[in-house]
């Protein structure tokens, strides 16, 4: 499912029009992305949880070459899955 078919399928759910849909799901991504920028957690309980993580430097390998290549420390977001949302 992409952006436009969540729009839809959010509209048709809630009764609302295809922009108030996208106006909304707009406003959850930034709230969410400010909130993890931050350094915090948004959890939803029974969806998931979204939260910030460290890797740590470490050395790979270029697959094309196999010459070693620093690979720098980074922050990424992780999601895990609620209760409800596990199949």
């Amino acid at each position: 499912m992409n952006k436009s078919e969540l729009v839809s399928a959010m509209a048709a759910s809630a009764g609302l029009t295809k922009a108030d849909s996208e106006k909304a799901l707009n406003a959850f991504m930034d709230a969410v992305k400010g909130e993890v920028k931050k350094g915090g957690k948004v959890a939803l309980v029974g969806f998931g949880s979204f939260s910030v993580s460290e890797r740590k430097a470490r050395t790979g390998r270029n697959p094309q070459t196999g010459k070693e290549i620093k690979i720098a420390a980074k922050k990424v977001v992780k999601f895990k899955a609620g209760s409800d949302l596990i199949l």
